[in-house]
């Protein structure tokens, strides 16, 4: 089971950066970068909640969940 952050993306989304988010939620710069390298054991309701409002956006769009146990699909492959 892997839990993949994606604060990097929203946060280019909005051409916001680390410091001003981890400033308007309320962490630290390093903080925040534990949670966009997905070293992070837990995040607080409180935090997430923090960082939707910042980012004006759902907790799914910062967390998705990867099921590490199913196999990749295959990509496509074209045919000349």
């Amino acid at each position: 089971m892997a839990i993949i952050v994606r604060i990097d993306v929203e946060l280019a989304r909005r051409k916001m950066s680390v410091g001003e988010f981890a400033e308007r939620v309320g962490l630290t710069p390093a903080n925040v970068a534990v949670l966009k390298n997905g070293r992070a054991k837990a995040v607080r309701f409180s935090t997430l909640e923090a960082m939707c409002r910042v980012l004006e956006c759902q907790p799914g769009d910062l967390l998705e969940f990867v099921d590490e146990d199913e196999p990749a699909e295959p990509r496509a492959q074209s045919h000349p």
